[in-house]
Formats: C-alpha cells, structure tokens, sequence
C-alpha cells in the first residue's frame, strides 16, 4: 500500500515521528503520509492488532515503523513507553497527539464516570504524553508537536464533554508554545471537521448515516473530510515550511466552523426579550 503524498519525497528523511491513536483512522493516514516523505514513525496506541497492521502496510511500502502499545490515562506507562521508544530508536523529532475518543450524549445524561473517561483521555492523555517527550528529549533536542482537537468554536452540542477537553487542548497549545520556546520546541493543532473514515464508524450507524446527512449540508463546501486531507495538514505543522509558526491551530472543517447547524432547535417562546424601558420606542 503506497501512500502519495503532495510533499516531497525525502521532505522528512532522518527523522523520528511518535503518533498515539497510530493505528486507525486519522493516526493511521498521519502515519503513512510520514513515513512516505521518508520518516520512521513509531504508532502506539490500546490495541496492538491494529498498530501492526499499520506497520505492516508501511513496511511493505519501504517504510519504517515500530509500534507500542499505550493507554494515554496511564501516566506510569506513558513514562515507561516514551523511554522505551527513545532508546530503541533514538531521538524524537516530532510527536502527533492523536489519540482520544468520546461518545454522543446530550449533556444532561453525561455521567460524571464518562465525563472523567472522556477529559482524561482527550486532555489529560494529550498533556501526559507531551510532558513526557519534552522532559525526556525536546527539552534538550527541540522538536515539533502537532495536538489533533475537534471543530468545537461554537460549543459542541451533542458532545460537551469533548468540546470542552478539545478546548483545554487549544489553550495548552498555546501555553505551552510560549513556555517551550525557549527550548526550540514548536506545538500547533489541527482542528478537523466531520472527516469520512475510521472515526465514523465507532458510533451507531443510524445516528452516523442522519447525522452525516444533515451535516453534509450545513459544510460550505458540500462534502465531509478526508483523512489525508487532515494529514497533509500535520505534515505542514511538523515541517520546516512552519518554522515560525507556533501556538496556532489549522482548521481543517470546510468551512463548517464559520456556518453550520448540527444541533436541532424546535420552536418555542422560552425566550424573553429585555427592555429597559418602562415604554417601548418606536
């Protein structure tokens, strides 16, 4: 399986990528667009079957990849990994948070068990993973890290407990941008849409095929996302064509986050205008 790439070939030669959530979907596209530029990419992730797959189709393309398995709550095993992976292979040059995960609900009926699940994977995994390579390795040898977060700019209906850990994302992004800069260490995000893959497949096919529907229509551009499109974008973040750029994120959307309608609002006359007039003015 070769991936083509709209970068050059040997654009990334010599240097080492760790990806978490490597194994499917967005991570898995990242993967390959990486090691095709000429990278060694190391993906980790829960499930080990499906990191050796990835390693496999890199390989049988001329690619080099290793695969660890990792939970990104787990911060003794995170350290663990993260040491394990730079002694075997040498420094890293660029690590993409890329694991998370989350289910739909509306707020009201969010456990405070699945709001934990969800926070601590999206945020907290996000920071454990990145402290741990910046202590280990970029604060001595730079690098760049690239967050992947969610189009959540007008609140994230449906999803809160999400939205607000990709939030928390986006501003550790930039926290860490200015902190860190000091070091030769360069963190950006990628925001993507509703991309058309892997991810869609892991919520209930009648709530996927009326929610893509809907959502298709509310995109300026008429069509959901592809996975290489959100890659090319982290491929952009980690390359020297983005040497001073730092603490931003790339949305990668459509146009969804400037014009969408994903959450329905039936009518009612719950809202009650303010007037500071004992009289109204015509």
């Amino acid at each position: 399986m070769r991936y083509h790439s709209i970068f050059r070939p040997d654009l990334l030669a010599n240097q080492t990528f760790l990806i978490t959530g490597g194994g499917t979907g967005i991570g898995r596209a990242i993967a390959h667009e990486l090691a095709s530029l000429g990278a060694q990419v190391i993906v980790a992730a829960r499930k080990m079957e499906r990191l050796e797959q990835t390693v496999g189709e890199i390989k049988e393309a001329g690619g080099k990849a290793a695969a660890y398995e990792l939970n990104i709550r787990d911060e003794a095993l995170v350290g663990r990994v993260v040491q394990s992976a730079l002694d075997d292979h040498g420094p890293i040059h660029g690590l993409v948070n890329n694991a998370g995960g989350q289910f739909p609900s509306p707020a009201e009926n969010i456990s405070k068990k699945g709001w934990h699940a969800v926070v601590e994977t999206n945020l907290t995994g996000t920071f454990l993973v990145t402290r741990e390579l910046f202590n280990r390795s970029m604060k001595t040898n730079g690098g760049t890290i690239v967050n992947i977060v969610a189009e959540m700019w007008r609140g994230f209906p449906g999803m809160a407990h999400t939205g607000a850990a990709r939030a928390g994302v986006v501003n550790l992004t930039q926290t860490l941008a200015v902190e860190w800069a000091r070091y030769g260490v360069r963190i950006n995000s990628v925001a993507p849409g509703i991309i058309k893959g892997h991810g869609l497949t892991q919520y209930d096919p009648a709530f996927v095929d009326s929610f893509v529907q809907e959502a298709e229509k509310d995109v300026p551009v008429k069509r959901l996302g592809t996975e290489s499109e959100v890659a090319a974008a982290v491929t952009f973040l980690l390359s020297p064509a983005a040497a001073y750029i730092t603490g931003e994120t790339i949305r990668v959307d459509g146009g969804s986050s400037l014009w969408r309608k994903t959450w329905d609002i039936p009518p009612h006359d719950l809202s009650q205008p303010f007037n500071g007039f004992e009289e109204d003015i015509a």
